[in-house]
């Protein structure tokens, strides 16, 4: 949301007290009181305005300053509604001092909150109109269903810097939409595109047509300008350590399908084959690691891994005796440490990926990749997978044939 500027909080400050402004002449008396419950008001949104409401102080009811000090001791009060822990969920708060009018005002700007509602001292306040109200029955459970609609899965969230012409279009009529008509997920019919996006979560609505992070993983060319960890970091390293000598590299980003088909590429140009002669009457060939099993472990780390507040890639480092497959983001949901790889467990941090991977063909069966990774390893020679699973991150090392 964009901050409001002088010359609009000017305008808000001499306006009618409305559902978006409350002034306080001073901090005497009931008025800090009364300040949280705005603040909770503000947060609750009840109207959906989808806009910071804002409490001025130093400011009459008419809209004119009252001449109150505005001092570093008043700011620190004032930015005390936020962290006293009187309103849960904490909003967000920004408490600045601003020259309107011809004098020193303090203004709290409150944004709406993205999991509402949020209460004062266990009570629900909203506004109705200019004036504070304690929410009804009906209010909360209004505030409620918005909140779980907020609560959508990170990949169905709006990526707000993107818009529709940084999803690739070619790429979803001529490749993911004919796999989804293909596979049922969407009926052919006369849609816009943009009805066909949101049909297929790649946009968050038609008339809301802002990409989501499932459209900007599967369609835009130019991923990691919204997401900067959405990408797939090779290295080739010619030893066992990871400061021995480096033979090949990759940065492999862009659209979802162009990365899996690219980080496939670079499987099979450093997997070999070698060849037995002396241990049976005809050659034994067997290949170091069977590409299957390290598309299924890669694939995984693809989608399971957070693209929420990192700048992480997944990591795929080869090494002359293994190789290692690291993803941001710990276990999720009902996989835990202790039965991490199990199977039947599965649980999808990122569930519309796991289905956009499964349309394009990249995932066949959930829940089945391990199974699968372990089976083509032991069919091939190699040791079983060895799996770290940590809080932050999930790491697995794949060893060469025997």
């Amino acid at each position: 949301m964009t901050p409001y500027s002088d010359a609009e909080l000017e305008a808000m400050m001499v306006d009618l007290e409305s559902d978006l402004v409350e002034r306080k002449k001073s901090l005497k008396g009931d008025a800090p009181t009364k300040i949280r419950e705005a603040v909770c008001a503000f947060a609750n949104d009840l109207p959906d305005h989808r806009r910071p409401g804002v409490v001025f102080v130093g400011v009459r009811d008419d809209g004119s300053p009252s001449g109150l000090a505005i001092t570093d001791e008043l700011l620190r009060t004032l930015a005390d509604v936020k962290t006293d822990g009187n309103i849960v969920p904490p909003p967000t708060v920004t408490v600045a001092n601003h020259h309107l009018r011809g004098a020193e005002v303090a203004v709290l700007t409150v944004r709406p909150a993205d999991s509402p509602p949020v209460r004062f001292k266990g009570r629900v306040w909203v506004r109705v109109g200019p004036r504070r109200a304690i929410a009804t029955a009906q209010d909360e459970s209004i505030l409620s269903e918005r909140r779980r609609h907020r609560d959508r899965p990170f990949d169905a969230q709006p990526v707000s810097s993107a818009v529709v012409s940084d999803l690739s279009q070619a790429t979803f009529e001529n490749e993911y939409l004919p796999s989804a008509v293909a596979r049922d997920v969407l009926d052919r019919n006369d849609r816009s595109f943009e009805q066909r996006l949101a049909a297929t979560k790649m946009i968050v609505a038609a008339d809301e047509p802002t990409p989501t992070v499932l459209g900007v993983l599967v369609l835009s060319p130019r991923t990691r300008d919204f997401l900067p960890g959405a990408y797939v970091q090779f290295l080739r390293v010619q030893g066992t350590k990871l400061d021995d000598p480096i033979t090949d590299e990759g940065l492999i980003d862009g659209v979802l399908s162009d990365v899996l088909r690219r980080i496939d590429e670079k499987l099979e140009a450093h997997i070999r084959t070698t060849v037995d002669i002396s241990s049976a009457s005809v050659e034994q060939r067997r290949r170091t690691y069977p590409k299957g099993a390290l598309q299924q472990l890669v694939r995984n780390a693809v989608m399971h891994r957070t693209y929420e507040a990192t700048n992480a890639p997944v990591r795929v480092t080869w090494y002359d005796d293994r190789i290692e497959i690291v993803s941001p983001g710990g276990p999720f949901g009902t996989v835990r440490a202790d039965n991490f790889g199990d199977p039947g467990v599965a649980d999808y941090r990122n569930p519309n990926l796991a289905e956009a991977m499964r349309v394009l063909g990249f995932v066949q069966r959930y829940g089945v990749g391990i199974a699968i990774a372990r089976r083509l390893l032991e069919e091939n020679g190699n040791p079983p997978p060895e799996f770290d699973v940590q809080p932050t991150l999930v790491g697995v090392t794949v060893r060469t044939a025997r």
